[in-house]
């Protein structure tokens, strides 16, 4: 998806989609200038705040407090825009750095997610056990081949398809509003569940077969 000739080249990178690139260019944009101002602070920092943010999110979700995990997991996705937006203004752009960025990515959704699953069995919600673990571990495994499945076919020259709205912000944007949610309707972190279950999986399918079918 190509970057508007008007848009400021440290605001997005070109892999960004959708939810993700609006979250980088009306959220984060508001934040980053402010850090830039402050020599001390670097991407790396931020990186590691932001996922730590989101893992303490998780554990805050496993133990009932919805709307608390939906806000730190908020403030943690608009800072995971952050730290890519800092290295670009300050020129601190390192292949080590966006490793460094996918991986604990992985930690914290990964958390987020195990924090849902906590949070609905002690609610408890209106499934079996075995049918809330099936999902959980779904939602986990399809969350992380949505990113690889597309790393991999890249590295192989393959053409994965068209940009999904499977992403990583979609994903998050999903949970973190199921969370706020849940003050109002204890269940409807189920919702997003199922969703997390299906549609990131959906993609992954669709995928394989896509070039399986080549």
């Amino acid at each position: 998806m190509p970057r508007p000739a008007d848009m400021p080249a440290w605001l997005t990178k070109p892999s960004d989609r959708f939810v993700l690139k609006w979250i980088k260019c009306h959220l984060s944009a508001r934040v980053t200038p402010r850090l830039e101002a402050v020599p001390a602070i670097r991407p790396w920092m931020v990186t590691v705040f932001s996922a730590a943010l989101g893992v303490v999110a998780g554990a805050v979700f496993a133990m009932g407090w919805g709307a608390v995990a939906g806000a730190l997991a908020g403030v943690a996705q608009v800072l995971d825009g952050v730290d890519g937006q800092l290295a670009r203004l300050t020129g601190r752009q390192t292949r080590g750095g966006a490793l460094l960025d996918s991986v604990l990515d992985r930690y914290a959704d990964g958390a987020m997610v195990l924090g849902l699953v906590v949070y609905l069995f002690r609610l408890p919600a209106p499934i079996p056990v075995w049918l809330l673990l099936a999902l959980g571990f779904l939602a986990i495994a399809g969350s992380g081949n949505v990113s690889y499945s597309s790393a991999r076919a890249e590295s192989l020259g393959l053409d994965s398809g068209p940009p999904t709205l499977a992403s990583k912000g979609t994903r998050t944007t999903v949970m973190v509003l199921s969370a706020l949610g849940s003050a109002l309707w204890p269940l409807l972190p189920l919702a997003a569940l199922i969703y997390l279950a299906l549609h990131p999986n959906a993609v992954v399918v669709s995928r394989i077969l896509r070039v399986w079918g080549r």
